[in-house]
């Protein structure tokens, strides 16, 4: 897939799935900038680096202002950015579970509706945010987890019927565990007993997720939107 001449925003960039799926992109030939609260982790000459964080609305406009200004109209979002704290609910502090559903969910909201403006100059767009086994699986320790990447997938759902008559497709791809620093935070064994369980047991590779994202951002896939693709066969 060539992706020249397009503008990918990766958000969460700086590291596991986002530093992986932005990198993937700029081989594939696209422009991508890149969304991260840290400094840059990709040093490639298509590479744009924003320092933003995705649950501040005011920060997120000023950041697409300066994209027009410096690289062009955005035509691919990567909502990837998102927080874990995976604890029972009854001693889950109240500013972690607020800071999931910050940047979890309000970030893809802030986001998919600033790039949708450009979108809708170009007639044409994708939107893919990046959910979590986690949603169908509903583990113990990961209400507020669950519920946000339940909620990413509702939202690409009712944005692609608002978006779809502007020739833009959202979706969402349901990742398992893969090597992260996210993933890193979590007992192993816990985490392999649910994987153990999949129609498909194993850990996720990067050829996994990658594939997807390129099927649902060729033009082959305009007319595939309001989907949730599920990664090893959980549904």
């Amino acid at each position: 897939m060539d992706l020249q001449g397009r503008i990918a925003l990766v958000t969460g960039s700086r590291r596991g799935v986002g530093q992986l799926v932005a990198e993937h992109l700029l081989a594939r030939g696209a422009t991508v900038v890149g969304f991260a609260r840290g400094e840059a982790t990709i040093d490639h000459p298509a590479y744009r680096h924003y320092q933003v964080d995705v649950a501040d609305a005011a920060m997120v406009q000023r950041a697409f202002g300066a994209i027009a200004r410096d690289v062009g109209p955005v035509a691919i979002v990567i909502n990837n950015a998102a927080v874990l704290t995976s604890q029972y609910a009854m001693i889950m502090p109240p500013s972690a579970a607020q800071e999931m559903l910050n940047v979890n969910l309000l970030g893809p909201f802030l986001v998919s509706r600033e790039a949708a403006k450009m979108m809708r100059r170009l007639r044409w767009g994708r939107i893919v945010n990046i959910g979590s086994m986690a949603a169908s699986l509903e583990p113990i320790g990961d209400s507020i987890y669950a519920a946000t990447k339940a909620g990413v997938a509702t939202l690409a759902n009712v944005l692609a019927k608002e978006l779809g008559p502007l020739g833009v497709t959202c979706n969402t791809l349901a990742v398992t565990a893969i090597d992260s620093d996210m993933l890193a935070q979590l007992p192993r064994d816990k985490v392999a007993a649910i994987i153990d369980r999949l129609p498909v047991p194993r850990f996720a590779a990067a050829d996994d997720i990658l594939n997807v994202i390129d099927f649902l951002l060729s033009e082959r896939s305009g007319y595939i939107t309001a989907q949730t693709i599920w990664l090893g066969g959980v549904n």
